[in-house]
């Protein structure tokens, strides 16, 4: 069966700033990938129920305001509560160096920051989500 990887991209918070976001989406859309773009200013519950509801295999966030600890330990606990923290989080924009360890020992499965080729994207979720489907059975 041919599956295609279907990807959720949110803008969390009050950052109006959504050019990298939406370059994101039409890449991995041109990719071949189902992508679901929520609009800027979403909560974490917003994020995880469009999630949720969309039956997505990953959920990419951009974080330009500084807030991306909290943005990603929130979609993170969020869908641990509900029983989905098999959906892959992975997510860029502005993002020292030094928080990266951080954010993956959270769980966030990939972190792009600026100048990222879209192909990287791509092919991360290439590789990750395939794993994420075996491990369903």
């Amino acid at each position: 069966m041919d599956r295609r990887i279907r990807v959720l991209i949110a803008k969390p918070g009050l950052d109006g700033h959504d050019r990298g976001a939406k370059v994101v989406a039409r890449a991995l859309r041109d990719a071949g990938m189902e992508v679901i773009y929520t609009g800027l200013r979403q909560t974490p519950e917003m994020i995880v129920s469009a999630a949720l509801q969309e039956d997505v295999d990953a959920i990419g966030l951009s974080v330009l305001s500084g807030a991306h600890m909290h943005y990603f330990g929130e979609v993170r606990r969020l869908l641990k509560e509900q029983g989905a923290d098999d959906i892959l989080l992975f997510g860029g924009g502005i993002i020292p160096d030094e928080d990266v360890p951080y954010l993956k020992e959270m769980g966030v499965a990939g972190v792009f920051g600026p100048g990222t080729s879209t192909q990287d994207i791509v092919e991360f979720l290439k590789q990750a989500t395939p794993e994420r489907w075996a491990s369903q059975g």
